[in-house]
């Protein structure tokens, strides 16, 4: 957490407040605000915070639009690129104002995979190290660049074939998630259960090779 998290989240608030004063909040930095209407901004200030702290240049801000556990709209910036991702539910996915849609990549030995590693090393570690060892030898390649919303934007645009995470947050994929969803790409847990960004355990992928993945993220050994 840096003070920039806070100065970013401020402004956020600020401005989503003054224009739509009935609608909560749910953000990293200062948990949950309810509000009058059944609507909630779900606000993660900086995705990437320890990145941008030491100015590896892989952070984004991301803002969802959510109603009943689902985003409606979902917007990701990156402001090192420029790049502005972003989907509003059932009108397709945009980069910079441009539809975007996920890769045609069917083969998971071909596939270019994406990967975090949670803070919580004890709960996690050995089970994602295994998964990481397993795709390691089952796919192209696979990366960890440590910002989740953009790790899944990359999958949406086609520069990424899969993305799959433990312990992740509500701000760190509901806007993201649609964007995903938008572009023609798959998102559930690990099993191939129905998702949402509340869940702990995502998956999401061009839809072509969700099968593959899900299928070694199952295994319990290498």
């Amino acid at each position: 957490m840096t003070n920039v998290d806070h100065e970013v989240e401020g402004v956020l608030i600020k401005s989503l407040r003054k224009a739509f004063p009935d609608i909560g909040f749910l953000s990293e930095e200062i948990g949950e605000i309810r509000a009058g209407s059944d609507l909630k901004w779900v606000i993660d200030p900086i995705d990437g915070t320890t990145n941008f702290a030491h100015g590896f240049p892989f952070y984004a801000i991301s803002v969802a639009l959510e109603k009943d556990k689902k985003p409606l709209l979902g917007i990701v910036y990156d402001p090192v690129r420029g790049e502005l991702f972003c989907a509003e539910r059932g009108k397709g996915a945009f980069l910079n104002g441009k539809r975007i849609k996920v890769s045609s990549q069917k083969d998971l030995k071909k596939s270019l995979l994406m990967t975090g590693f949670s803070y919580k090393l004890g709960k996690t570690m050995e089970s994602n190290l295994r998964h990481f060892r397993n795709f390691l030898v089952s796919s192209q390649a696979v990366r960890r660049a440590g910002a989740a919303s953009l790790d899944m934007c990359y999958v949406a645009c086609g520069r990424l074939d899969g993305f799959w995470e433990l312990e992740l947050n509500p701000w760190d994929t509901a806007a993201a998630w649609l964007i995903v969803k938008e572009a023609g790409g798959e998102v559930t847990t690990f099993s191939g259960k129905p998702y949402n960004h509340y869940l702990k355990e995502i998956l999401a992928t061009n839809r072509k090779i969700h099968r593959q993945m899900s299928v070694i993220l199952s295994r319990k050994r290498l």
